[in-house]
C-alpha cells in the first residue's frame, strides 16, 4: 500500500510539474489534495497507522530488552574489550 501511495503521489507531482494547463489546473489539484488531507476518514486512518507503528516499535523494544541487558552486562564484565582482546571504542 505504501508503494502504491508513493507512486500515486509521484504521478500527481509529475503531472503538476509537467502540465501545460497553467495556474488554474494547479490550483484545482491543490484544492483537491487539501480536501483529501482534511477528510476525517483519511486523518483517522493516518492516526491509526501512526499509533500502530508506535505500538509495534514499543513491542519490539521490549522484546529486545533481554538482549540489550546481556550486551550491557558482557561489556561491563569484559572491561570494554571483545573476545579478541581489542577495545570496542
Amino acid at each position: 500500500m505504501r508503494y502504491r501511495l508513493t507512486f500515486i503521489t509521484g504521478l500527481a507531482v509529475g503531472y503538476v510539474l509537467g502540465t501545460r494547463a497553467g495556474r488554474e489546473r494547479y490550483e484545482q489539484l491543490r484544492t483537491c489534495a487539501q480536501q483529501f488531507v482534511r477528510n476525517p476518514a483519511v486523518r483517522n486512518t493516518a492516526e491509526t497507522a501512526a499509533l500502530g507503528g508506535r505500538q509495534a516499535a514499543a513491542r519490539a523494544f521490549e522484546k529486545t530488552k533481554p538482549l540489550r541487558e546481556r550486551i550491557g552486562q558482557r561489556e561491563k564484565s569484559t572491561g570494554g574489550e571483545d573476545d579478541w582482546g581489542t577495545s570496542n571504542t
